[in-house]
């Protein structure tokens, strides 16, 4: 999933990081920092702009679709403040002990995780909007929700709190003693640690991907029968669309790790400038999916969030 790792070839304490963009020009790396910020920031401001139209309207907090969307708003709103925090702390060089980092790798891979999680939940509640309409208002209670976001979470934890006991197990003392880069693959110094850890992360997104394509063929089918709403159908089906486009953005880093390792053996300055790319496009743009499909494309949300910038 999306987060803010690091060359998977890379040992814990090697110069190169993977947000780090030392090694190029002072002019270029304060450049890069600034456009950084300049992706962040407005979809942070958007995002809790949708979070405060969320709160502000009754009918919101108790629609399914709207307490998982603000779900989403939250955890993209905490992954973006401490991905550019780890950004931040990269290109100052800023070096720490490994358990003064721990927490913050851990908290950055739950939020992460909980992002492609709840996308699949709001597929899934499409799914059942569409194609039982009659059951839907039972299946989809407010109460539910809340369960089915608490369940995220706990799914979200395992894997970055299995990885901290595998670490505190195999690696020496002096290990956490010796500052480093804070960013994920500290918790994995092990290469057949980061191999397991690539392995899980292929088949949760398999997992995942089945899942919303089953959602996107079982409402194209009920499109073409007399009893489903033709309208509210394609519009499900546009919105599974964007939410698969959001999802394959998410889990496509899985990948460039592995790009990464063979261009940083060619050209270091290709090396940073792909790192560069891949966190814009992969880790900050992926998240203004998320008000592209519910924000700005829900009438009622949309009027809603208008009247908000209005007053």
């Amino acid at each position: 999933m999306c987060t803010a790792e690091c060359n998977s070839s890379q040992p814990a304490n090697s110069s190169v990081h993977p947000l780090q963009l030392a090694g190029s020009s002072l002019q270029r790396t304060s450049l890069k920092l600034a456009v950084i910020q300049m992706f962040v920031w407005p979809f942070f401001l958007i995002n809790l702009l949708m979070l405060f139209t969320f709160y502000r309207k009754q009918a919101f907090r108790t629609e399914t679709r709207y307490i998982l969307f603000a779900h989403t708003l939250l955890t993209d709103v905490i992954f973006l403040l401490l991905t550019d925090f780890a950004v931040i702390l990269s290109y100052s060089l800023f070096l720490m002990p490994v358990p003064f980092c721990i927490p913050l790798c851990i908290l950055i891979e739950v939020v992460n995780t909980c992002t492609p999680l709840t996308i699949t939940a709001m597929c899934v509640e499409r799914y059942v909007a569409i194609c039982m309409p009659l059951r839907h208002s039972a299946i989809s209670t407010t109460s539910r929700t809340i369960n089915v976001i608490l369940i995220i979470w706990i799914i979200s934890s395992i894997k970055p709190f299995v990885d901290v006991i595998i670490l505190f197990r195999t690696a020496p003392e002096q290990y956490f003693i010796e500052p480093t880069l804070c960013f994920y693959e500290v918790m994995t110094p092990e290469h057949w640690h980061r191999v397991m850890r690539g392995i899980l992360y292929i088949i949760t997104f398999i997992i995942i991907l089945l899942t919303e394509s089953v959602c996107y063929l079982m409402i194209m089918i009920a499109a073409h029968a007399a009893s489903v709403d033709r309208k509210s159908a394609g519009k499900g089906l546009r919105t599974i669309s964007l939410h698969m486009i959001q999802l394959i953005l998410c889990t496509s880093e899985i990948v460039c790790p592995y790009i990464e390792a063979l261009i940083i053996e060619v050209d270091i300055e290709l090396y940073l400038s792909v790192r560069f790319f891949n966190f814009i496009t992969f880790n900050v743009i992926a998240r203004a999916v998320t008000p592209l499909v519910y924000g700005l494309r829900d009438e009622n949300f949309y009027a809603a969030m208008l009247c908000n910038i209005r007053c």
